[in-house]
């Protein structure tokens, strides 16, 4: 079984910020996140635990690796989308510039780019193989994957379901 975990709030998350691959840190909310997080991860008994090379992601899985004793394996795969020419942006000042492209930012457009970034099509493909890899190694309990809130609605969306709604920053979603 594969579970999907949010990294812990930042204070671009607070702020709604794009953060794409940009390594903003945890805040103290987020690092408390991590924390709960930890123990939810603990109740799946995980036997791997991956992260996103991105350091919120990372912060958030070394803070989890620590409670279940796991060492951590980093796989970029997982990462964010490339947000490019958005990256820092509020979202609210991208909304009020091009209402059309922060629309297709928020459904999750398949055939959308970020200016400057990455499409949702290329980042989805590599999530699948990401996934694909992992459940072909046939590991015979949970594996943890801590990431971000595309990389779960993507990999929600593959597997059929609603991926729709962001998830919240520390949670935990079976896929």
């Amino acid at each position: 079984m594969i579970y999907l975990a949010r990294h812990g709030q930042t204070a671009y998350n607070l702020e709604g910020r794009f953060q794409g691959w940009g390594d903003i840190p945890l805040d103290q909310t987020g690092r408390q996140q991590a924390q709960q997080l930890a123990i939810a991860v603990a109740e799946v008994e995980p036997v791997a635990l991956v992260s996103s090379d991105i350091a919120r992601a990372v912060e958030t899985a070394t803070i989890v690796a620590e409670h279940v004793d796991l060492e951590l394996q980093i796989d970029p795969r997982f990462a964010e989308t490339e947000t490019g020419d958005w990256t820092d942006r509020s979202f609210a000042e991208v909304a009020a510039e091009d209402p059309e492209a922060f629309t297709s930012f928020v459904e999750l457009k398949a055939d959308w780019g970020f200016p400057g970034g990455e499409s949702f099509a290329t980042q989805a493909a590599r999530v699948a193989a990401g996934l694909d890899d992992w459940r072909s190694r046939g590991e015979t309990g949970a594996v943890v994957i801590v990431c971000h809130g595309n990389v779960i609605r993507l990999a929600l969306r593959d597997a059929g379901r609603d991926g729709s709604e962001r998830p919240d920053n520390g949670s935990l979603v079976a896929l």
